[in-house]
Formats: C-alpha cells, sequence, structure tokens
C-alpha cells in the first residue's frame, strides 16, 4: 500500500498548478484515453512504454504521474521509485476520474 506522502490529491495538485509551481505531468494512458481527456500540460508516456522512455522524465523537481484511477500511475511511480530510485514522482490520487469529481466538474468522465 503506497503511504499518502508518496502521493497527490487533485486538490493540492490544482493548488500547486494555480499557484504556478513547476510540475512535470506524465500521463500513462493509452493514447485514446489521452486524447479523449487530459489535463493541460501533461505529457503522454503509456505504461507500455515506460521502461524504454524513463529519459523523458526529470530527475529533478516535482513529477506526478496519472491515470484514469490511480491504479497504473501507481505502478509507474512504484517502477520510478523503486526500480530508479527516483525520489521526486508523486502519484495522483484517484487520477483523472477523481480530479473531475473533486476539482472540474466540465472535465470529461470515462
Amino acid at each position: 500500500m503506497e503511504s499518502a506522502s508518496l502521493e497527490i490529491s487533485p486538490a493540492e495538485l490544482h493548488r500547486r498548478l494555480q499557484a504556478g509551481h513547476d510540475l512535470q505531468l506524465i500521463d500513462v494512458r493509452e493514447p485514446e484515453e489521452f486524447d479523449y481527456c487530459h489535463l493541460p500540460g501533461s505529457q503522454l508516456l503509456p505504461l507500455g512504454e515506460l521502461t524504454r522512455r524513463t529519459d523523458e522524465i526529470r530527475t529533478e523537481g516535482p513529477v506526478v504521474v496519472i491515470c484514469h484511477h490511480g491504479v497504473r500511475s501507481g505502478q509507474a511511480a512504484g517502477y520510478l521509485r523503486h526500480r530508479l530510485g527516483r525520489t521526486n514522482v508523486l502519484n495522483l490520487r484517484g487520477g483523472v476520474a477523481a480530479w473531475a469529481e473533486q476539482v472540474d466538474a466540465a472535465f470529461p468522465t470515462y
């Protein structure tokens, strides 16, 4: 079970984005999901491509990993932390579904 310190809530992510914090948003969903809806400024990096595209994820500064409900992004964040030793990675708790529910009611859901 991931501890809360390794996750970020949708409300906290929204607060940080509104405050202009420099965050890298990595969306690990599939291209069709990303095309349907994604957080502004996020970069698509499907989970299946993660291991060969880790050079696209910065090693300094906060990185927030995003998916539909937080499961795939949790796997990606765990890989980055435990296999690559990245300490700057946060999982968006509840994914874009929670974002739509807690932050932006107009955000598309599926």
